[in-house]
């Protein structure tokens, strides 16, 4: 084997390694050879993406699951603008992310020059830094510098941009470490602040949700809202920082939230929010919450509390990861002795929960037309079969109420979703969910529009051995369009409607299994077989829903 150069784009693997980068996700391109030669034979799994989109998508999920940044590589010009979606998600989102593209020679700068684009014009205002190697010997430092950024604070997306020529330059000089990253901390009087006001109040509510959370925060937080009975109000999907069936859990704000949990995040006379902040779609269109005595504890790492809504009593400056080591420092004095007074409060709350969840049976679910079956019925199914700590994964579109609502969520992390509203997600996801824990059932939950936009990753999927389970609900429409309009303008339905492929036969062609559901009577044989394929013969397999067009939400 030839000896290994000790180019910049070495530096740049080498460095990923450094900080304990197990795969990268990539769509090849020229424009960044020496990274793709750097990786050749490292410890570093190169999976390789069908489309930049796909491959960003698979970065940004990687992030959620992890907590550390995922790492995507495109090329200049057109990979470069396919990948803008997935930043986006993780800007929005709060996602780490590092987006690394190549980039035209230096001295082809401003000639319109093949694909050449100016990375700080086109990601400056959704990326949290936006860096330009031009050096080489830097190389290894501006990965760390990515890092921390993409990591610290409110974490995000950092695009990294690689010139083609001065990636093959020589690299000499030590690799940079690792930037450590605070999580902030509870001060003693912060703590008896927020304390304080818990105990003190009639009608409590934790609100949690957003980034920075890991396994062990999101079970300390649970055992310190169980121990108190105090109700716990998720955010818009991130529905699995508290286990569903907890009897603390309300359910989730945002659309295809309940009533009652909506009710009780504008009565609640004290919130304290852990990680998530009361943004647009957990206050309803900034319409819960926002008066201006209203009593809220904010505390996030993110010291502009980018996307907050309504009144601030205190704004204290911590991951869920320092909350959680708080409290539980406090160990019995962490009993805030009004858990019996609460009791209805929070009883009523989960009791609401609990029967929203519930799927009817079918004879109670509205009539279908000949040849469609109902969504719900084949969730039910799926449910009653589910392991405990299966992942869904969603994109957008009015197909994600059934999941929202219905799918269990257990453990930390179980729910990957985008809270943008991006599309073409959920195939991407649920393949960085399998690769990164090939122990867990992963389950797309796919709309016919939403699963079009990067169902082609089922190759990738087959590829690298990652077997997941996709449900498409097609009722031939992008439905969540549809139902605007039917409000607007009724009765005109204008550019929704969609003619579908047969897209068991499609999971088939990428060597899948796949399986029709026209009516309700086949949905529980066909979940069967469905995950027998995935969970034992290891291979994907996808449920094609055929569903009545007028029924647009559970």
């Amino acid at each position: 084997m030839s000896p290994k150069p000790q180019h910049a784009g070495q530096a740049i693997v080498d460095s990923l390694a450094l900080h304990g980068v197990k795969r990268v996700f990539a769509v090849p391109g020229e424009s960044y050879l020496a990274v793709l030669d750097g990786l050749h034979g490292a410890d570093i799994e190169t999976v390789v993406v069908r489309q930049e989109g796909g491959a960003s998508y698979m970065a940004e999920a990687h992030g959620k699951i992890t907590g550390e940044p995922g790492v995507a590589m495109v090329t200049r010009g057109p990979g470069a603008a396919n990948a803008f979606i997935a930043l986006h998600t993780a800007w929005q989102d709060g996602t780490p992310m590092v987006l690394f593209v190549g980039l035209v020679p230096v001295a082809d700068r401003m000639r319109e020059s093949f694909q050449e684009f100016d990375p700080n014009a086109w990601f400056g205002t959704q990326a949290k830094r936006v860096f330009t190697l031009d050096e080489p010997g830097r190389a290894s430092e501006v990965v760390a510098e990515a890092f921390f950024a993409a990591k610290s604070g409110r974490p995000g997306p950092v695009v990294v941009g690689l010139p083609e020529d001065v990636i093959t330059k020589e690299f000499s000089g030590a690799l940079t470490p690792p930037v450590p990253v605070a999580e902030g901390a509870v001060s003693p009087a912060e703590l008896r602040t927020l304390l304080d006001a818990l105990r003190g109040a009639e009608k409590p509510l934790l609100f949690v949700g957003g980034q920075r959370w890991t396994t062990e925060a999101a079970a300390a937080i649970t055992a310190f809202a169980e121990r108190n009975g105090l109700p716990v109000a998720q955010d818009w999907h991130a529905s699995d920082r508290i286990p569903f069936s907890s009897p603390v859990n309300l359910g989730s704000l945002g659309y295809s939230r309940n009533d009652t949990v909506a009710r009780m995040f504008e009565e609640a006379d004290v919130v304290v929010a852990i990680g998530a902040v009361p943004g647009d779609v957990a206050t309803d269109g900034f319409t819960l919450r926002q008066r201006p005595d209203a009593v809220n504890h904010l505390v996030s790492i993110d010291s502009t509390l980018r996307g907050r809504s309504g009144a601030i009593s205190s704004h204290v400056l911590a991951s869920p990861v320092a909350v959680a080591a708080a409290l539980e420092a406090l160990g019995d004095a962490a009993d805030l002795g009004r858990r019996g007074d609460w009791a209805g409060w929070t009883g009523a709350g989960h009791a609401a929960h609990l029967a929203y969840a519930e799927i009817a049976d079918d004879a109670a679910l509205p009539p279908t037309a000949e040849g469609t079956a109902h969504m719900s019925t084949v969730m039910r199914e799926l449910v009653a079969r589910l392991p405990h700590d299966a992942v869904n994964t969603l994109g957008a579109g009015n197909h994600t109420l059934w999941a929202q609502r219905f799918f269990p969520t257990e453990v930390f992390p179980s729910q990957l979703a985008t809270r943008n509203g991006s599309m073409g997600y959920s195939i991407p996801a649920a393949v960085a969910s399998v690769l990164e824990n090939p122990h867990r059932l992963a389950v797309a939950v796919c709309g016919d529009g939403e699963f079009l936009m990067n169902g082609q990753e089922l190759a990738t999927a087959a590829q690298y051995g990652a077997p997941l389970l996709a449900i498409v609900l097609d009722n031939s429409q992008y439905s969540t369009i549809r139902a605007h309009q039917e409000k607007h303008f009724p009765g005109r339905v204008s550019g929704t409607q969609l003619a579908n492929p047969d897209f068991a036969a499609l999971s088939r062609a990428f060597g899948g299994h796949g399986e029709t559901v026209r009516s309700d009577k086949e949905a529980a044989d066909a979940v069967e077989r469905a995950l027998d394929a995935v969970l034992t013969r290891r291979v994907s397999a996808l449920i094609h829903v055929v569903a009545d067009q007028a029924l647009l939400e559970p």
